[in-house]
């Protein structure tokens, strides 16, 4: 009986070799195909910029690559500069609020304090009566 299963295993690994070799070309033509398509898709939304500063140029795929990278630092660096100016900004805002909240404050705080003031006096000229 062992003969037989070793001869089935055997043939099943043969078997599994022969699936991986059939399939291992099929596999890698379509990550190419993905690859083509992702730098087609690109070269389409790039290529018009490209195009007008070299227009006689063909663009290979290391160029279109190549923009692609310095496109996106430059979008990066945008970013980071818009994320500073609004937080710039709302640091201003916000100063700029509580200076508001201060100023519109301080008019009712000193006529509190004029009237509590007035409230003593009152209240201390009133304890004192001459009759």
């Amino acid at each position: 009986m062992a003969p037989t299963i070793t001869a089935a295993i055997t043939n099943s690994q043969d078997l599994l070799s022969l699936n991986h070799k059939i399939r291992k070309p099929l596999v890698e033509k379509l990550r190419r195909e993905r690859i083509n398509s992702s730098i087609e898709q690109l070269k389409s939304l790039l290529g018009p910029d490209f195009l007008k500063q070299q227009p006689d140029s063909k663009l290979e795929k290391a160029d279109i690559l190549e923009m692609t990278v310095c496109f996106l630092t430059q979008l990066q660096q945008q970013n980071q500069q818009h994320r500073k100016l609004i937080k710039h900004f709302n640091k201003l805002q916000s100063s700029s609020d509580l200076n508001l909240r201060e100023a519109d404050f301080s008019p009712l705080s000193s006529t509190v304090q004029t009237s509590s003031t007035k409230d003593k006096s009152l209240s201390s000229s009133a304890l004192w009566r001459p009759w």
